[in-house]
């Protein structure tokens, strides 16, 4: 366990004033960052523990929540008890929980997180689908022997086959709005596929989606421009963690590119077709405090995303490690200056169901355990009490309660 923190009252900060994003107004600027949990069935259909789970932390009107990577395709790569969305139980799963979400009055994104070289190839097998990655480059020694001992070595997609990925993707943009998601994230961030594509040192392609700058970037920016076609500009949103090396990636190791050349030109890219008409809901951004699921220590810190609020002029959410100075929330406070920021927690919000309005009153923030993050089962997930509550939870009761279907 981490040690608990506090929070002064943030009620009467900008931190609870509303703002307009896309299409919908929020009552306040808190974002529930995604935050990988394995409670879905095995077969990727969300769970009553997910239900639960994402009622719990929608109680305060207005709020968004994004949930945790969701599988659009199994082309992309899968984990058995991760959510998809690629069938129609899928579909009806995620419809019931966001049914609650609205009930609540609040807000959902879905995070389609293709996996590319970060994937199971062992699930592939049993998905009958290839290990598949923009280029046959493992992201460490563990990736490729995992992938030799499953008889399922990484090849890279075929030109046509990206092609058709981005066609499975607009497909399940639209799964997605039906299922009542108000909007789609595009995870491209922490070494998943699209910064896969997006970054040199995983990517050594030579046809249209490799090679230079504006290459690498194609597949990410052919996705925003069918995307938007099919749901509109303003129920899409991209995830992007320009300095995170996180399951191999170099980062401004990339003797290549560095990222401030890459994501420069992304963002201008976006902006550009902000400035036509078709500005994205929000651009999702990790601070270099944080890769992956791990904090990096202060003096490791390297970068800056200070270049991104000079190129995307929308919203941005800003996530990593926003508690580290709590009770003050100086850099949390100052991130919101410029009127246009969310903030986004996740680890706290883990283990806060009512952490809108701890933050609202400045109430103390229970600490999360991260040995239950990735459990299957329900300990550690919807046994974290609201600040009032009397709950006591059995914990081999809870360790015995596994996903179930969720009820009509």
């Amino acid at each position: 366990m981490v040690a608990p923190k506090t929070s002064k009252a943030l009620k009467d900060t900008k931190l609870f004033e509303p703002i307009k994003v896309g299409r919908n107004e929020f009552s306040n600027r808190v974002v529930f960052a995604p935050s990988t949990r394995f409670r879905a069935l095995e077969d990727n259909t969300p769970s009553d523990l997910q239900l639960d789970y994402y009622d719990d932390r929608t109680k305060f009107p207005g709020t968004l929540i994004i949930t945790e990577g969701t599988v659009p395709t199994t082309k992309t790569g899968t984990y058995p008890h991760v959510p998809g969305i690629f069938t129609e139980d899928h579909v009806k799963g995620w419809k019931k929980i966001n049914d609650k979400i609205h009930e609540n009055k609040s807000f959902s994104s879905i995070q389609l997180w293709g996996l590319g070289r970060a994937g199971d190839p062992a699930q592939g097998i049993k998905e009958g689908q290839k290990y598949k990655a923009p280029s046959a480059i493992y992201q460490d020694a563990d990736a490729e022997k995992a992938a030799k001992e499953a008889g399922n070595e990484l090849e890279p997609y075929t030109t046509e086959e990206v092609d058709e990925l981005i066609e499975e993707y607009v497909k399940t943009a639209r799964r997605s709005v039906d299922a009542g998601f108000d909007y789609v994230e595009l995870h491209g961030a922490h070494g998943y596929l699209i910064n896969q594509f997006l970054e040199a040192s995983s990517n050594q392609r030579t046809d249209k989606y490799g090679g230079s700058i504006e290459n690498r970037a194609r597949f990410a920016l052919t996705l925003v421009d069918r995307l938007s076609e099919e749901i509109g500009a303003d129920r899409l949103a991209i995830r992007i963690s320009p300095w995170a090396k996180f399951l191999g990636m170099k980062s401004e190791e990339d003797k290549e590119a560095h990222p401030i050349a890459t994501y420069a030109y992304l963002l201008g890219q976006l902006q550009q077709r902000a400035d036509a008409g078709k500005e994205l809901a929000y651009v999702s951004i990790v601070e270099p405090r944080v890769a992956g699921n791990l904090d990096v220590n202060a003096e490791d810190v390297v970068g800056d995303n200070g270049f991104i609020k000079i190129i995307w002029k929308g919203i941005l959410l800003r996530a990593g490690n926003y508690t580290y100075d709590a009770p003050e929330f100086k850099q949390l406070l100052d991130d919101l200056d410029d009127g246009r920021t969310l903030v986004g927690f996740s680890r706290y919000f883990i283990s806060n169901p009512d952490l809108v309005k701890r933050l609202h009153d400045g109430e103390e923030l229970t600490p999360y355990d991260r040995d239950s993050f990735y459990r299957h089962d329900n300990w550690g997930y919807n046994t974290y009490p609201h600040v009032d509550g009397k709950e006591k939870f059995d914990e081999e009761a809870e360790k015995a309660r596994k996903p179930a279907p969720i009820k009509a």
